[in-house]
């Protein structure tokens, strides 16, 4: 992997195709296939799709699954089970960023559990408001 001024590992570019096979992958992340088939067993996230000849298939979501996890492995000196840890905190903060990382307009970003609330609230307001 290229390094960066400061001397980091900077990610490799990950070429724009659907599909990688397993050895694609393993060029891609710097590692042998053996450790990759390992932490599919150890990652519940890493789960890439076979194909009817039980070749793996492997999306973009999960080179980038396969990239994290390597680097949190090896450069940022996780163990196996911290570092499930931290890609399941990271998937949380994604799927639940909170009105404070939602621009102004997208509903989208607001989590359901708040716009229930909201919705409450609203027909709470509507309630007085009735004659």
């Amino acid at each position: 992997m290229p390094e960066d001024q400061s001397g980091a590992q900077q990610p490799p570019e990950i070429p724009d195709r659907i599909f990688f096979k397993i050895g694609e992958v393993c060029d891609l992340a710097g590692v042998e296939s053996h450790v990759l088939r390992f932490w599919e067993t150890e990652f519940p996230t890493l789960k890439p799709s076979k194909t009817p000849s039980g070749q793996r298939q492997y999306r973009r979501k999960d080179v980038e699954t396969v990239l994290a996890i390597k680097s949190l492995l090896y450069d940022e000196g996780y163990t196996i089970p911290g570092a499930r840890k931290a890609l399941r905190a990271r998937r949380k903060s994604k799927e639940d960023p909170g009105p404070a990382e939602a621009t102004p307009g997208d509903i989208a970003a607001v989590p359901k559990r708040a716009l229930r609330e909201i919705r409450t609230k609203l027909e709470q307001i509507l309630e007085l408001l009735a004659p």
